[in-house]
């Protein structure tokens, strides 16, 4: 059974696909990402594969069961990818040499660039689980790309209140935010000609951590060459500054925040990276439970100024 059902009290998909609940979780002998297992060549640089165990797939599977009057019921219709980043089974984006998370960085844009020329798409999720704190069922270096029939609840928020903030100042939002916070600099983590890294005013997690262009673009395909060593390095740096900060594998998410690819402009939208990890400290992790999970209301236990300046005196 795969398919979309609508929560009809919150107006949001869920994902119903029954057969992942067979992926693999940690295996111990093998690694299917590694070169020479099946389906993986026996030698790569960087790469895409089609997820095994896929949440969204084109063509979709025939809808097997009737909605309630209710709710409704969509095809999964998508594309679930797997990027290899590397085809040592123990790299990350903070150790590979500079021009091979280039190259990773080429393959986000170009695989961007293929699936939003497809009608069905509406939106393009790039991102990274690392850690079995996070839910990483294989350790091997690798992000995926979700490409969605629909606008997710979390991108639709953003679009609404950027076009809100837009409609009532005449600037975009997050250009705005991040004037501020380099005139502050209280939570700046890292900055260059391009990028600005900083712990957000609201964050949510104790070490969230935001990475926006100086530049005012709504993709990763608008990324010049200067940008795209920039956004490599910048990237190569935060992974550093986490695995330093505990002197081990920092778990996360890694997020990027793009614009839609339904066809409509979004001008008012900026294209960020967003950074989220469970760790308060190394053996105290931060849990969404009652108050985040039923009501909505995250509690952070760290101020951003805090970790903002424990993260920037860390080697990156």
């Amino acid at each position: 059974m795969s398919e979309l059902r609508l929560n009809p009290t919150t107006g949001e998909w869920v994902i119903v696909a029954t057969h992942r609940v067979n992926r693999p979780f940690l295996p111990k002998d093998t690694c299917p990402f590694c070169p020479g297992s099946p389906n993986i060549p026996n030698t790569y640089d960087v790469m895409i594969y089609p997820n095994d165990f896929p949440s969204l797939m084109t063509p979709a599977p025939p809808i097997e069961i009737k909605p309630p009057k209710f709710s409704k019921v969509a095809p999964i219709e998508g594309f679930c990818d797997v990027v290899l980043y590397s085809p040592k089974h123990d790299a990350t984006l903070g150790t590979l040499p500079l021009n091979d998370v280039i190259k990773v960085v080429h393959l986000w844009q170009s695989r961007y660039h293929e699936l939003a020329r497809y009608d069905h798409i509406k939106y393009i999720l790039i991102f990274e689980n690392r850690g079995k704190e996070v839910g990483v069922t294989i350790h091997h270096p690798h992000g995926q790309i979700y490409a969605f029939p629909f606008i997710p609840p979390i991108p639709a928020k953003e679009l609404h209140h950027s076009q809100t903030y837009h409609t009532e100042h005449g600037s975009c939002l997050f250009c705005d935010i991040l004037t501020e916070e380099l005139q502050l600099h209280t939570r700046i983590v890292m900055e260059d000609d391009h990028f600005v890294t900083f712990v957000p005013f609201f964050a949510k997690y104790p070490y969230e951590v935001h990475i926006y262009p100086r530049r005012h673009i709504q993709h990763i395909t608008e990324l010049t060459h200067d940008e795209v060593t920039s956004l490599a390095h910048t990237l190569r740096r935060m992974i550093r500054k986490y695995d330093n900060l505990v002197n081990g594998i920092f778990p996360l998410i890694m997020l990027f925040h793009q614009a839609p690819v339904d066809g409509t402009p979004y001008p008012y939208y900026h294209f960020h990276i967003e950074f989220y990890s469970p760790y308060i400290t190394r053996d105290k992790l931060k849990y969404l439970a009652g108050c985040e999970q039923g009501a909505g209301v995250v509690i952070n236990s760290i101020p951003p100024e805090t970790s903002a300046a424990k993260l920037r005196s860390i080697d990156g």
